[in-house]
């Protein structure tokens, strides 16, 4: 006998999500579904037939959201489903609705590059350059600790990093939240930003050092929490891994900061770790 019917509601998805893995590791059928204002994440119950034992385990886990069992649920699942092409590039999906911030840095990079095409590139260079602690400090202009983040210097350049801001940075504000994605962006921006500046000087630019900074964190938060729902594939990790080996190899047709992407990457690593090990 089958009726679909309601058996736990929550205000946030990542406890949803938490909850539908370990059910269906215990085989009992559910879905994930959108509900309410008061609890805007549901999970449905498939099979009436299963009702006792499904509420059984939804008290345990109300009792108990942080026991080990559903961490290690919620890692096996996201184990299988690695293999799916659609999981890997789930990220282009994402409607731009709840995504003010993400929305608003593509679209920021886009009109800089845009301007830069109708002849304001040096003004913008300018404009947005970074500069050593004492100039910044004599004048205030604090911007530039991330302005070279907006300035492309290509095609290829822009549309590869905004392809991937849009689905890293996507991912970790749907799932955290605009304010835990800012974050993210000034501190993976200014200490890329800062470590470039200090190797080769204020002519660089681009978002990379950003996104080597988001797939640091939403990588070792899909490791180390991956309840959370963040995730990036072995083999995308991969691909970036590599690509930053080649970048200092320098065999490649375009000059990369290597700095920038090197830090960029070791500091969403380490905020990561914050997230998940000390402030949790």
């Amino acid at each position: 006998m089958t009726d679909v019917q309601s058996i736990a509601g929550f205000a946030r998805e990542a406890d949803a999500r938490l909850l539908l893995d370990y059910l269906h590791q215990q085989g009992i059928a559910v879905r994930y579904q959108l509900g309410d204002d008061s609890y805007p994440h549901r999970i449905l119950l498939l099979d009436s037939s299963q009702q006792e034992k499904a509420r059984s385990l939804v008290a345990e886990f109300v009792h108990n959201p942080h026991a080990d069992k559903y961490q290690q649920a919620a890692w096996a699942h996201g184990q299988a489903m690695q293999g799916e092409s659609e999981s890997a590039w789930s990220g282009l999906n994402l409607s731009a609705r709840g995504l003010p911030f993400t929305l608003s840095v593509l679209l920021a990079c886009i009109l800089v590059y845009v301007a830069s095409l109708l002849g304001w590139f040096v003004p913008l260079l300018k404009l947005l350059h970074f500069q050593d602690l004492d100039t910044l400090v004599a004048h205030h202009q604090w911007w530039r600790l991330i302005g070279p983040a907006f300035v492309h210097f290509s095609a290829l350049h822009i549309v590869f990093n905004l392809l991937w801001w849009w689905v890293l940075g996507g991912q970790v504000e749907r799932q955290l939240g605009t304010s835990h994605l800012l974050l993210v962006f000034l501190v993976t921006a200014i200490a890329s930003n800062t470590g470039q500046f200090m190797v080769s000087g204020p002519n660089f630019g681009g978002l990379s050092g950003v996104v080597y900074g988001l797939m640091g964190f939403v990588w070792w938060c899909g490791w180390l929490r991956p309840a959370w729902g963040l995730s990036l594939s072995k083999p995308l990790v991969g691909f970036m891994l590599v690509w930053l080996v080649l970048g200092y190899a320098d065999i490649l047709w375009v000059s990369m900061a290597n700095t920038a992407h090197t830090l960029g990457l070791v500091s969403g690593c380490v905020l990561a770790w914050l997230y998940c090990r000390v402030w949790r």
